[in-house]
């Protein structure tokens, strides 16, 4: 009887091992593997700038398709052999190496490939890429980075030889994804209320960040002044850029336009706002002046100041 119970434990427990494996046939068919690119929060207030996950390991012949999971935009793309990151910098819409889709299908290793924006929304004022996939023939390691957000967001694609066992299967890397978007859902919150306690009445938060987590909002929306007061808007993140601008978006929102020293409505654009950097307006007129960060005010990052005599 004894016997009898040890080998019915047995073959009730080999399937569940061998159903743990990460691979069911060695390794020998091509497949096509996921990324997210990208995460946010349900009101898109939160963004997470991250390829998720950040490391893929991958056979000769096998695809990899990257999938838009924000509102925020993204890129991946592959530098060619001898280029640095810092000659791509800062993104540039006008730049058609930048917002457009560059390269083959199947990744040679060494060339240019761009995927175009990605996102999941359709106003983010850019064509849409939804996923873009590319074929990887080649054994070797390939980072690829998000030109938007440059160091703080790159990925690898680890390439082995054609038959090498998987160390992992999609639903595991699905599941650690799901983890790190937890994680960066948590940091957002955390930001937000560090940066509550660095605003006071003449200054507003811009955005802010922790290289991993984006906080999409102006802090606090709503300030009010008087005549002849300033206030400094402070972007003081560590990878998203932002805009504040007054009155009608410029076509070209990366130059600044208009005078900060003596606003009293109007056009007014800081240009783009690197992290670290500030802008400050001195209102002369009294009223309430609408803003926004013509990057991400599709995602809801507006406000307003209220300038009283």
């Amino acid at each position: 009887m004894l016997r009898l119970l040890i080998a019915f434990a047995a073959a009730l427990v080999l399937p569940a091992a061998v159903s743990g494996a990460a691979t069911a046939d060695g390794g020998k068919s091509t497949r096509t593997w996921t990324v997210q690119v990208g995460s946010e929060s349900s009101d898109q207030a939160i963004q997470g700038m991250a390829f998720l996950p950040e490391n893929i390991y991958v056979n000769a012949g096998d695809k990899v398709t990257w999938r838009a999971n924000s509102a925020e935009i993204h890129t991946v793309t592959f530098l060619a052999e001898g280029q640095s990151l810092e000659s791509t910098q800062p993104f540039d819409p006008a730049v058609p190496e930048d917002v457009n889709q560059m390269g083959g299908k199947d990744y040679d290793g060494h060339s240019y490939y761009n995927s175009g924006v990605m996102t999941n929304v359709s106003n983010s004022g850019f064509n849409q890429v939804k996923k873009y996939t590319l074929a990887f023939p080649n054994e070797g390691d390939f980072t690829y980075y998000c030109l938007v957000h440059g160091m703080a967001m790159k990925g690898t694609v680890h390439v082995r030889a054609a038959g090498t066992d998987y160390p992992y299967r999609q639903s595991q890397y699905d599941h650690q994804a799901e983890k790190q978007e937890r994680a960066i859902l948590r940091d957002g919150h955390r930001q937000w209320d560090a940066a509550r306690d660095q605003t006071d009445k003449h200054t507003v938060i811009a955005g802010t960040d922790n290289g991993t987590s984006m906080v999409m909002r102006f802090i606090h929306q709503k300030i009010e002044v008087r005549v002849g007061e300033t206030v400094t808007f402070v972007n003081n993140g560590m990878g998203a850029p932002h805009t504040v601008t007054f009155g009608k978006e410029p076509a070209n929102f990366f130059a600044p336009l208009g005078d900060p020293t003596q606003f009293s409505g109007g056009d007014l654009n800081s240009g783009i706002m690197p992290p670290g950097t500030k802008f400050t307006v001195t209102f002369t007129k009294a009223g309430e002046f609408d803003y926004i960060c013509a990057l991400h005010d599709f995602m809801g990052m507006k406000g307003t100041v209220e300038v009283r005599k």
